[in-house]
Parts: structure tokens; C-alpha cells; sequence
């Protein structure tokens, strides 16, 4: 059995940076800090669909 992937978006420039799998229980979406190499920075990263 294949697990889902969703794409982590940075919520500044847009850019699709990191790739998890998909727990199929969680109902929000998921918003993690993480680093953006086109931002040079930290930034925060949400589950796009």
C-alpha cells in the first residue's frame, strides 16, 4: 500500500520546497517552519492539496 504525498509550500514565495506523507486522520492542514532556499531564510511551510 502507497502512502499519499502532499507538498509543503512556502506561504511567502510560493516555491514547493518539501514532500511528506499524508496522515489520512489529520483533518487541518499542516504548517511547519522550515528553511526556503529561495528566501535564504526560515520560513513558514503549509500542506498545499
Amino acid at each position: 500500500m502507497s502512502q499519499k504525498k502532499v507538498a509543503l509550500a512556502c506561504t511567502v514565495c510560493g516555491s514547493r520546497n518539501y514532500t511528506v506523507a499524508a496522515n489520512p486522520q489529520r483533518t487541518d492542514r499542516l504548517e511547519v517552519n522550515k528553511y526556503c532556499k529561495r528566501c535564504n531564510k526560515h520560513t513558514l511551510h503549509s500542506e498545499t492539496r
